[in-house]
């Protein structure tokens, strides 16, 4: 199921979606805030992992023996 969202933007950032898509980098202006959904949510569990690895390297972390140490 999909739903719709509206959203106000500047002139300026209207104008590179549009030509995105004229392009063909994008089949649609959904497309093309999908694309920067799946960047967004990406980068983000990239930054999540960096910082688990910045805790593991500085012995904050918890090593487990076995997935039952996750309760």
């Amino acid at each position: 199921m999909r739903a719709v969202i509206n959203i106000s933007l500047p002139q300026q950032m209207v104008n590179i979606i549009d030509e995105s898509v004229k392009s063909g980098k994008f089949a649609s202006k959904s497309e093309f805030f999908r694309h920067l959904i799946r960047e967004w949510h990406d980068n983000k569990l990239l930054r999540e992992l960096e910082q688990s690895r910045l805790e593991f390297a500085s012995g904050k972390a918890k090593v487990l023996k076995s997935l039952k140490s996750l309760r």
